[in-house]
């Protein structure tokens, strides 16, 4: 089921691809910088500084984080960060008329306002809007400065509009590329799914037919069996068991194990709960070298080798049961082996 209200993520409406996406991350940052840069013409070194440091860093917030909507703290930043530096170089301004003068922090603060509600925050970005014109006609109100000179310095406004009209548009272009994106990653997933299951279905048939063919061939074929040929039937039976209870721990190594066990009179059971998931593959390496090294010492009673469901201490037992006693073995999570009679 898709969420028709999750918001699209930035990356996915243009289509970035990781490398796209820090290209597009150095040239916004550039773009940033090469208009801040005006300020230290303007205003002394310590605000523009900071001014700067402030621009680039929401810059890259913006950008950079991967949740959409951008979370609450990110946004309440880059929405204060225009605002603000435009408050750091604004006052140093003296009566700014003509093309030549304009007030370069709002360029960047448009941007800035515009990717915030492309990340989802609207009413954020058109808060932010409302903070650097406050400004802007805060300094027009109390100085000299020209009426026309403040409006052409609300280009947030005209930016941070036109974006918002055009996220308004492409929303069910957007609904319609979310519902595909699912789709796409259900069929996927089927997909997955049944090539693991035929892959599996085709291991299964192979070994079958690599151990059990030439004793079922001589079946068939109406061939009284000897007690040994019975024996080795039972012996296959208990072989093939294993691979379908215990598939993660049927090795070449633990199946001799688990023969020449058997083979002596010792009851053998192998279970897997799943527990392999998620543990380093060394880790099941240690589980078969305990199980083995248990079965090639019993010569009688029990030996049961079970792979523990995921989220256990333990991830796998090896409980050896005879005349003489019982020995437990236990491997957590980690590789440790811990032994208990």
């Amino acid at each position: 089921m898709v969420d028709r209200d999750l918001p699209f993520g930035m990356r996915d409406l243009f289509g970035l691809s990781d490398g796209m996406a820090w290209l597009f991350v150095v040239i916004f940052e550039a773009t940033i910088v090469m208009y801040l840069r005006v300020n230290f013409d303007i205003a002394p070194p310590i605000p523009a500084g900071i001014a700067l440091v402030l621009m680039a860093v929401a810059a890259l917030v913006v950008l950079v984080f991967p949740v959409d909507p951008l979370p609450w703290p990110a946004t309440a930043f880059v929405a204060c960060a225009g605002p603000l530096a435009m408050a750091l170089t604004v006052p140093w301004i003296e009566n700014p008329t003509g093309f030549s003068h304009q007030l370069w922090t709002a360029y960047p603060t448009s941007y800035l306002l515009a990717m915030l509600v492309l990340r989802g925050r609207i009413g954020a970005a058109w808060l932010g809007v409302a903070a650097a014109a406050t400004v802007l006609v805060t300094m027009g109100v109390f100085t000299d400065w020209h009426p026309e000179t403040v409006i052409r310095a609300l280009t947030p406004v005209a930016t941070v509009g036109a974006v918002t009209v055009f996220m308004a548009i492409v929303r069910p272009s957007q609904r319609s590329l979310r519902e595909l994106r699912g789709q796409a990653n259900r069929r996927a997933a089927t997909e997955a799914a049944l090539i693991a299951a035929t892959t599996e279905r085709d291991r299964q048939l192979t070994r079958l037919d690599q151990v059990a063919r030439p004793m079922l061939a001589r079946i068939a074929e109406g061939a009284q069996l000897t007690a040994t040929e019975r024996e080795q039937c039972r012996l296959l039976e208990a072989e093939l068991r294993d691979g379908l209870r215990a598939p993660e721990l049927v090795t070449e190594r633990l199946s001799t194990a688990a023969w020449g066990a058997r083979g002596r009179g010792v009851e053998v059971t192998l279970l897997d709960d799943g527990g392999f998931r998620g543990v380093p593959e060394w880790v099941r390496g240690k589980v078969i070298e305990a199980a083995v090294g248990a079965l090639d010492a019993a010569a009688a009673g029990t030996v049961t080798v079970r792979v523990l469901p995921v989220g256990r201490r333990w991830v796998a037992t090896v409980l050896a049961a005879d005349p003489d006693g019982d020995r437990r073995i236990e491997i957590d999570t980690a590789g440790a082996i811990q032994v208990s009679t």
